[in-house]
């Protein structure tokens, strides 16, 4: 387990056979197609590994049943579990697409539309599948030969290999998919080249093939050489080897949200001055950045510092900076004010600014002093999916999709607890008089931003409503509670 504590995130995509279409595992009695033109909720995959033998693999599908194979080839996605039946080996291709073999039956896996079958004996382009990552594409990207993440190094214009903990914006890489590879893209919005630079256009040399190793990922150049880290820093670029080793390989983590928190004496919460919280710093450095890792079912949160220690409420309701586990002295529970939020410790006490600036957890409601303005650092550029899919600019109007299969990127811009969110052409989101999202404002509306759910968050307007994808695939902005059709990966 890296420093951390983020576990590799479970690899999900979509497989794309010879005809561009997306293997599909339908609702309907667990039968298995091949003819969905882009990547849903029905076109995604889970990978897992077999715990004694790593060369093979199960593939799970969105209804959580697996896919097997029979002696004579035909095709079934209703195993709740992992039988023989449903053991494949990836045979990797040098273009980067996968043919899939039964190990019980050593018969490759292809076909098109409703007649797929695992019965072919020799590789032809019918049996190869291309893989679309499924994975929300912002990430932390950690080699798996040095323990340590990438990060954009602006002074020496490189993605470094070189930290403990991915801290702050520059840690956040995006992986932009285009004709079947992957670009990586840093947080100022420029692509890695396979010599080490970073170019603010996107091309052939910045395009790589994504190729599966033991579970792990690897990225091939345009000249079928690996990305790797090189040198003392780690510069990432790729290395002379035309096969993935270890020092090839990378896992991609999940992207905590990092934030800043600004007391009401207007100063920034720190722990520059020691264990103990204070809100005294007029500027934002790692020292004031605090990670929050929210715990999937009782919502509460733990706050790290970039020295990997979490916030914990000691005696008489202080808060230091000092644990090295998370226990129920180290969860808090935020409350979303508008634009404000309250923080609520353990001792059922709301954490107060002293006129010193020190943090108490000891006031029983929420005044002026127990207000903080918190503000999400490390999203610069703004990727939303949904439970249907990725908000993207309608093709036609000024409103936006809920219900893509690929994504836009925007621009989140923090303007005095609010948020201003920017599309293409420098346009802002805004809700109009119908409740519809449209993407072409000439002037920034506010809205909130509210971290309610592991990877999740809920965007509010100004009405106080809830920006959610409708029935149809459209944004509106007039959900009345932050429900599943509100809630966004980003």
């Amino acid at each position: 387990m890296p420093a951390n504590g983020n576990h590799p995130l479970k690899l999900q995509f979509g497989l794309i056979n010879h005809e561009g279409r997306y293997l599909t595992a339908e609702n309907f009695s667990f039968k298995v197609n091949a003819s969905a033109p882009s990547l849903k909720k029905k076109q995604i995959w889970t990978l897992e590994q077999d715990s004694q033998d790593i060369q093979v693999v199960y593939l799970r599908s969105h209804l959580g049943r697996y896919l097997a194979s029979d002696k004579d080839g035909k095709v079934t996605c209703e195993a709740d579990g992992h039988n023989s039946d449903c053991r494949f080996l990836i045979v990797a291709q040098s273009d980067g697409r996968w043919a899939l073999q039964s190990e019980q039956h050593l018969r490759f896996f292809g076909g098109s539309r409703d007649y797929l079958s695992c019965f072919a004996q020799v590789i032809t382009n019918a049996e190869l599948w291309a893989m679309h990552l499924a994975l929300h594409p912002q990430a932390n990207l950690l080699s798996v030969a040095r323990r340590r993440y990438a990060h954009l190094s602006m002074e020496d214009g490189e993605i470094a290999v070189d930290v403990n903990i991915p801290w702050g914006v520059a840690a956040l890489l995006t992986l932009v998919y285009m004709d079947g590879k992957y670009c990586l893209k840093t947080c100022d919005g420029r692509f890695l080249s396979n010599d080490g630079k970073l170019l603010t256009q996107s091309g052939r040399a910045t395009a790589y093939t994504l190729e599966l190793k033991c579970g792990k990922l690897a990225f091939k150049d345009c000249e079928g050489k690996y990305l790797s880290p090189m040198g003392p820093t780690g510069t990432l670029r790729s290395g002379r080897c035309s096969k993935p080793g270890k020092d090839e390989l990378f896992d991609l983590e999940e992207s905590h949200p990092q934030v800043v928190l600004m007391a009401a004496n207007g100063r920034y919460v720190s722990i520059r001055q020691g264990v103990s919280l204070a809100a005294n710093q007029d500027d934002e450095t790692d020292m004031e950045t605090f990670q929050m890792e929210i715990d999937k079912e009782t919502r509460k949160c733990t706050f790290r510092s970039s020295q990997g220690n979490y916030w914990a409420l000691v005696a008489h309701g202080g808060i230091q900076s000092t644990a090295t586990e998370v226990s129920a002295n180290t969860m808090f529970a935020v409350e979303w004010l508008g634009h404000k939020v309250a923080i609520k410790a353990n001792n059922g006490k709301y954490i107060c600014t002293k006129k010193n600036g020190q943090l108490l957890a000891v006031s029983d409601s929420v005044g002026e002093d127990e207000q903080l303005t918190l503000k999400l650092i490390n999203r610069p550029m703004l990727i939303l999916r949904g439970q249907n899919g990725f908000i993207c600019h309608h093709k036609n109007s000024n409103t936006l999709d809920a219900s893509r299969s690929v994504y836009d990127i925007f621009n989140l811009q923090f303007s005095n607890g609010f948020y201003h969110i920017k599309g293409v052409e420098g346009r802002f989101w805004y809700v109009n008089s119908s409740g519809l999202v449209c993407s072409d404002g000439e002037v920034p509306e506010d809205f909130s931003l509210e971290l309610l759910e592991h990877g999740r968050l809920a965007i509010r307007a100004k009405s106080g409503k809830y920006l959610r994808g409708d029935q149809g695939g459209t944004l509106k902005g007039d959900g009345l509670s932050p429900s599943s059709s509100a809630l966004w990966e980003y």
